[in-house]
């Protein structure tokens, strides 16, 4: 994959970065906060190589990238002035529920990376304080808690950091505010049960490591009042006036009010949740299993997250991500048993990868690629994580830190019920295999019930003559300097190398792509076959210059008819290669796709025979 070519595509797709508000990222996704969506082609970001998904919920363009997310985030964040401080004017936009979602997902996703690892390393610990292989007093032992612990006990700190960004506040004095709830004195008051009072105001010390509620209340209170301090104070002392009056307000009214409020909706949460879980644990799960890929899917499962966040913070556990794990492992058994049964060899590419994503907690590649593409795979893995959610929930497993759900986060959830638990997940993950495997409809088919119409337009290819579109050397796919035509990822077929600046319609059939960049575009034939035509390698970042297309998505063109023209002298000079692979992008395990022998070749001379 190339990074800076994909980082360059997607900002320029996303209508280019004077249009971006806010950029942040998770496990497998970019969440773009644009100003104005319309300038946004979702088409072509859809047909990007590299791009899962494109999905637009909850006020944002989430692009799903898969496991290298972060290496394309910070490429875009090198080639842009684009940051995850840019402020974002339009976080009063749309429904209640939609800026819910954004404002959870903005604080916390930036914190994913650092408390799966650390909840990671909690996990180890734990487990090998169980094995005996380290004592708790030893010093081993508390440097690396102290290492797995800091990020959750001043965990006030860090959200107050990212709560600030989403609120466009000043994010370093939202820091000394929650530094100020965690300081020494004030925490050794709250265990001495000292009476502290404000002005003979008395303060109601609680204890604020871990917590969650109060601090992302008091930082967006914190936001309004530097508002209007920016506005009264002169911009001459604003500098260190507003800072000071910043920390000297809010630290007392946090203490005072906003602490004690979000503690408050903190122990409501928490006794809610419980209320349900302790009246029917197995039915909690079977919801939380079944449903959870759902909402992952619309992104909509960071209204949950901070259940799990205030569960650890009020009890030390929590029984919400142990019920969830089944569907994680329900989705990847689902995508194994596509894997083990398709015949499809891309699919297979995809499957593989995707599964053993899905096994270490991301399952982002195995949904959008593989199962909702199939659909009832996707739901035998929601049934089986249900199934499995529930047996979690009877046996009471909870996860003593937050960390993603997946193989390598199993030690956090070591305690009551975790015999149990495993079988839940390795039930979940065997179930939707062995079910995906028999009934899943791993491959498709055409109905048997079709309309005339469906039949013409899904007739039984026989046999397809593919002419070459240009004219030149013919050479193997497998020697195209491009990993994703070499592999066969993009499609079967082959490639030429041009020494003719004329490109001709391969097949008779309808223009269904247009790249905007017009360095490549798709034809599809009236039997369905589609035909890829990609012109040159990198040419993408020409951005059109040399490239004379003389159709448009939508036109009907004949085999043999003239499609467009390159100058190739001046596209050579730039040092671009101008290898064209031309492959069939729909090619499936009941195609035989025969290749031309002869090493040069000319327009109309066959090139390719699908024969099905």
């Amino acid at each position: 994959m190339d990074i800076q070519r994909l980082a360059q595509n997607i900002i320029r797709y996303v209508g280019g970065e004077d249009n971006v508000q806010s950029l942040v990222h998770c496990t497998t996704r970019l969440r773009f906060k644009l100003a104005d969506d319309k300038k946004v082609n979702k088409t072509a970001l859809q047909q990007l190589q590299g791009v899962i998904q494109v999905i637009h919920m909850a006020g944002q363009f989430q692009l799903v990238i898969g496991n290298e997310v972060y290496d394309i985030y910070r490429e875009i964040l090198r080639q842009t002035n684009i940051d995850s401080s840019r402020h974002n004017t339009s976080i009063l936009q749309g429904s209640l529920f939609n800026r819910a979602i954004d404002t959870i997902s903005g604080i916390f996703i930036p914190l994913l990376s650092a408390l799966a690892g650390a909840g990671i390393l909690k996990g180890l610990l734990l487990l090998t304080v169980s094995l005996g292989l380290i004592e708790e007093y030893t010093g081993t032992y508390r440097i690396l808690h102290a290492a797995a612990d800091s990020l959750f006990y001043f965990l006030p700190m860090l959200l107050a950091y990212t709560a600030a960004k989403k609120f466009q506040a000043d994010p370093i004095v939202a820091v000394v505010i929650a530094g100020a709830l965690l300081y020494p004195d004030l925490v050794e008051a709250y265990q001495l049960q000292e009476n502290l009072t404000f002005f003979g105001i008395p303060i109601i010390l609680t204890n604020y490591a871990t917590s969650v509620i109060p601090i992302i209340i008091a930082i967006y209170v914190m936001s309004k009042l530097q508002q209007l301090l920016n506005n009264w104070v002169h911009v001459t002392i604003r500098t260190f006036v507003v800072p000071l009056l910043l920390i000297a307000i809010m630290v007392p009214s946090t203490l005072l009010i906003f602490g004690p409020i979000g503690t408050t909706l903190g122990n409501m949460m928490a006794i809610g949740y419980m209320y349900v879980y302790d009246n029917s644990a197995f039915f909690a799960g079977v919801t939380i299993g079944f449903f959870w890929q759902i909402l992952v899917i619309f992104g909509s499962h960071w209204g949950i997250t901070p259940i799990a966040f205030n569960n650890i913070s009020h009890y030390s556990m929590d029984t919400l991500t142990a019920m969830l794990t089944p569907a994680v492992f329900g989705q990847a058994g689902a995508t194994l048993g596509v894997w083990l049964k398709t015949k499809d060899k891309k699919m297979k590419q995809i499957a593989g990868p995707a599964a053993f994503s899905g096994i270490l907690g991301v399952t982002e590649p195995a949904i959008y690629g593989v199962t909702l593409r199939l659909k009832r795979p996707f739901f035998i893995g929601c049934f089986a994580g249900a199934l499995g959610g529930g047996l979690a929930g009877l046996a009471g497993t909870s996860a003593k830190s937050i960390a993603l759900p997946g193989l390598a986060s199993l030690p956090v959830f070591l305690g009551e019920g975790f015999l149990l638990f495993l079988v839940a997940i390795v039930g979940s993950f065997l179930l939707a295999v062995i079910l995906t495997y028999f009934f899943g409809q791993v491959d498709r088919k055409e109905t048997v019930h079709e309309t005339k119409t469906e039949a013409k337009n899904h007739s039984v290819i026989n046999k397809l003559e593919i002419v070459s579109p240009l004219q030149g050397a013919v050479i193997p796919l497998s020697e195209v300097d491009d990993a994703v035509f070499s592999s066969g990822a993009a499609g079967e077929g082959v490639a030429v190398i041009p020494v003719k600046e004329t490109v001709r319609a391969p097949i008779s059939g309808t223009v269904t792509a247009l790249f905007p960049t017009h360095h490549a575009l798709s034809i599809t034939a009236e039997s369905g076959v589609q035909i890829l035509i990609h012109l040159g390698i990198n040419t993408v970042q020409l951005e059109g210059k040399y490239f004379m297309m003389e159709v448009q998505a939508g036109d009907q063109v004949k085999q043999g008819d003239k499609i467009g023209s390159f100058d190739l002298a001046s596209i050579v000079d730039k040092g671009y290669n101008m290898t064209t692979p031309i492959v069939i992008t729909n090619s499936d395990s009941d195609m035989e796709i025969f290749i031309t022998e002869a090493e040069n070749i000319t327009f109309n001379e066959t090139l390719l025979t699908v024969m099905k």
